[in-house]
């Protein structure tokens, strides 16, 4: 889940973002970063496995229930407050059905005909849809020719991934489509949340755990609508589920959070670059997908012209905001 500006910790001094001596920072944040790499790279597993057991909504009802539990705990022993606006509500409504909701439940129905490797990579072009959507929906960004070149580059990435020289034969259009439309869905609800959250005095936690309770509230309409209750409760796709939502959701939350407050957002927000290696890694070696050539290949250009467009500027230009992209 990305943290964007108006969900990132307060600059205010406190005994919670008081720095920490240069030594045992170092190594906290790194150990902190490498655990966030692989417990969202390995999400796109934890999905995979729970749809073996049970209906993609109920997959993705149960990781946010999972990650609402964990926050709830969170938030309760920092002793957070609710937002008290009716209109902060609404605004984090939307934004649960795009940052949440929505995507999750596409990456769900998406990892039922596709491999987790290939969701895992389609994930990784978040940024370059935000970069894009960026240009024309914010103001203060502007094109600059290393964006084009870098948003250019991605997407032949993603042609080269897809293997759009041989007709994209073998691959399947609809899950491949859904997991691009769920990469999408996160830099649409990151510019919502930019454009409507900013300063409304809650913290980044508060509004992150209502956001989740929110989008839970939400599953739980549309689930018993699409799907059946279960009659069992199989031990390995369940103990995924559970995985995927107190580990994938909720903890992998907490960690981002007390990393951008340590090491700032731009430092934190690489763990982009390492979510499809992990993903690709989790699934060739523990699921046994085959990997051709092209995907590893398209994934590396999808990342340098992800981080190409990220890059500075010109002095003096705006840098368009970066979601952090995970499944």
């Amino acid at each position: 889940m990305s943290i964007p500006s108006a969900l990132r910790p307060s600059p205010r001094p406190s005994l919670a973002s008081a720095p920490a001596p240069a030594a045992r920072r170092s190594v906290d944040w790194r150990l902190r970063f490498a655990a966030l790499s692989l417990i969202w790279g390995f999400s796109f597993l934890l999905i995979k496995v729970g749809t073996d057991g049970y209906a993609p909504f109920q997959v993705t009802f149960g990781r946010l229930l999972f990650g609402t539990a964990v926050l709830a705990v969170a938030m309760a022993v920092r002793r957070e407050r609710l937002p008290r606006s009716v209109r902060t509500w609404g605004h984090l409504l939307v934004a649960a059905f795009f940052l949440n909701a929505l995507p999750f439940s596409l990456f769900a129905y998406a990892e039922l005909t596709i491999p987790s490797t290939l969701a895992g990579i389609c994930n990784a072009t978040s940024p370059l849809w935000g970069m894009a959507l960026s240009l024309v929906a914010l103001s203060e960004d502007r094109p600059t020719r290393r964006r084009v070149a870098g948003l250019g580059l991605g997407f032949l990435g993603v042609l080269t991934v897809l293997g759009a020289w041989q007709g994209f034969s073998g691959l399947d259009f609809g899950g491949t489509a859904m997991a691009l439309l769920a990469s999408l869905s996160y830099p649409v609800g990151w510019i919502y949340v930019r454009r409507t959250l900013a300063g409304t005095g809650s913290s980044a936690l508060a509004l992150t755990g209502s956001q989740l309770f929110l989008a839970t509230a939400q599953l739980a309409l549309v689930t018993p609508l699409f799907t059946s209750t279960p009659s069992h409760f199989p031990l390995l796709p369940t103990l995924a589920v559970i995985a995927l939502g107190a580990l994938g959701t909720g903890l992998a939350v907490l960690l981002q959070y007390n990393l951008v407050q340590e090491v700032g957002p731009t430092t934190a927000q690489m763990v982009t670059y390492f979510i499809p290696v992990v993903a690709t890694a989790a699934g060739v070696v523990v699921l046994g997908e085959h990997l051709g050539w092209n995907t590893p290949v398209g994934a590396l250009v999808v990342l340098a012209g992800a981080a190409l467009a990220q890059s500075h500027g010109r002095r003096g230009t705006v840098r368009a905001p970066r979601p952090v992209s995970r499944s």
